[in-house]
């Protein structure tokens, strides 16, 4: 039946059939020649809603803390989030040579597909192919310089353009970012189980939203429960490396464009598997 429904265009296929190329670095890209780019990590979810790129910003904005220096491609072409966290509001500028990145107050280079569009609110109405074709143009044009971790923040989901990234661009290794309802353990599977079809090394998941912290006695009240999230990280043998509360001056600071002046201590554990990545080449 697969190769019945053939288009032979292997790049945006899931399929494995007998004539699929299986070497997966063949459809690697290659980054424009005056980038340079140490780490590559993909955060991706099961569903929208988890607050993926809220993560994939924090992790951005704690790396650089830490002394590196970081970027963000935001692979998630119709919900594009990450230049208004990080207060940008200015078309991407390009000329023949290439597409430069925005960088934000503190340094952190970022490209997205609202830096495209005549305006912010502008609607992504694309087909699955050309969503695809622009992170690749992401990955191949854009002028990446000294970069030492890219974050990718990838839409929800398993469809064309988290395949994309994951055949295209050399992923050095996955975070997976989910929520603890009920529904937890099937959703992140289908995340988790795509990661390892593509041979991506998933480094383990991060639950938003996971508690709430009393202001009077500081008690953690789990008001969508606990211990989901944990029983499929010990299922598929990887680390739950954070738990993050729910905390009403985050998406405050977000929304007024500061999340580089959010505190968000509880990602270390996730941001010392990350610097591990460098260190156990230097």
């Amino acid at each position: 039946m697969a190769e019945q429904n053939c288009t032979h265009d292997c790049s945006s296929c899931g399929e494995n059939c007998p004539s699929r190329k299986q070497d997966p670095a063949s459809f690697l890209e290659k980054p424009h020649q005056l980038s340079s780019i140490k780490k590559v990590i993909a955060v991706a979810s099961g569903k929208g809603g988890v607050g993926k790129s809220l993560v994939t910003s924090m992790l951005a904005v704690e790396m650089a803390r830490r002394g590196y220096k970081t970027a963000v491609l935001d692979a998630d072409i119709t919900g594009p989030s990450i230049p208004k966290v990080f207060g940008i509001h200015q078309r991407a500028y390009s000329d023949e040579i290439g597409i430069y990145p925005a960088v934000s107050e503190k340094g952190t280079q970022v490209i997205s597909s609202n830096m495209l569009l005549e305006t912010e609110d502008t609607p992504v109405i694309w087909r699955g192919p050309v969503l695809a074709g622009v992170v690749k143009q992401f990955w191949t044009d854009v002028i990446w310089k000294d970069v030492d971790f890219m974050f990718v923040d990838l839409p929800p989901g398993t469809g064309d353009v988290p395949l994309t990234v994951f055949q295209s661009i050399p992923v050095d290794g996955v975070m997976v970012v989910t929520t603890p309802q009920d529904l937890v353990s099937m959703i992140v599977s289908k995340a988790l189980n795509m990661a390892g079809a593509m041979h991506i090394p998933t480094l383990g998941l991060i639950e938003n939203m996971s508690y709430v912290e009393c202001p009077d006695c500081g008690k953690k009240i789990h008001i969508f429960g606990e211990g989901r999230t944990q029983h499929v990280a010990d299922q598929f043998g990887i680390p739950l490396l954070a738990q993050l509360p729910i905390d009403p001056a985050v998406p405050a600071l977000c929304d007024a464009g500061r999340v580089e002046y959010v505190q968000m201590p509880y990602l270390q554990r996730a941001c010392d598997v990350a610097e591990k990545l460098i260190k156990e080449e230097a």
